[in-house]
């Protein structure tokens, strides 16, 4: 593992918003970036480009920018299976306002108890949160003392940082994670800390960490 004077510094970006606008989609639904997706990752990384590794989730909304990115600053980009988003089941494509009015109880049981209360044919959140925590891990070790962009979703950033914080599952909902919204956590001789959280850029502050 790295030591103390050489963290392994992981940035954590939530892909843009999608064509479609806000709806559920966990693995099932692929659906590209739109353009104010696309100008809201440019933005998110603009003039500040440290990393010398990319890791991204397979399904296009993250890739696609990844790609981009990583030939355009001639970064190494790996892609992760473990990173692609929760599997909504019978939720996906469908707008909360839809799941609220065709299944309210289903709704709210869902945010009362994201683990026992799953949306029909839904991941089990901690198979979820399992698949992620093994590939924070596995990030660290193979990149360990370098500087890490993993482009994912909302759900792969709240069980990223729930893996930091050793928090359970059932508070993964009480975590915001906004389109384009940068994250960091690093690694140093004695495990995870979270360095900040849901930063449309990176903090002044920490561009020199």
């Amino acid at each position: 593992m790295p030591s103390e004077k050489h963290a392994t510094i992981i940035d954590l970006l939530r892909h843009g918003e999608p064509q479609g606008g806000r709806r559920y989609r966990g693995h099932g639904i692929d659906d590209p970036l739109n353009e104010k997706g696309w100008v809201q990752m440019r933005a998110a990384v603009a003039g500040h480009c440290p990393w010398t590794q990319i890791v991204s989730s397979p399904l296009q909304r993250c890739q696609a920018f990844a790609r981009e990115l990583s030939q355009q600053q001639d970064i190494p980009l790996s892609v992760d299976e473990r990173l692609k988003e929760v599997g909504f089941g019978d939720w996906e494509g469908f707008t909360r306002a839809e799941i609220q009015a065709r299944d309210p109880a289903g709704y709210h049981a869902f945010y009362a108890d994201p683990v026992n209360c799953r949306p029909p044919g839904a991941e089990s959140l901690a198979a979820f949160f399992s698949r992620v925590s093994a590939a924070l891990e596995d990030i660290v070790s193979d990149f360990a003392g370098r500087q890490v962009l993993v482009v994912a979703h909302a759900g792969v950033i709240r069980g990223a940082i729930a893996h930091v914080l050793r928090t359970p599952a059932e508070t993964a909902y009480r975590v915001q994670v906004n389109n384009a919204a940068l994250s960091r956590v690093h690694h140093r001789g004695n495990g995870f800390e979270l360095d900040f959280h849901n930063c449309p850029t990176i903090p002044e502050s920490k561009m020199t960490d």
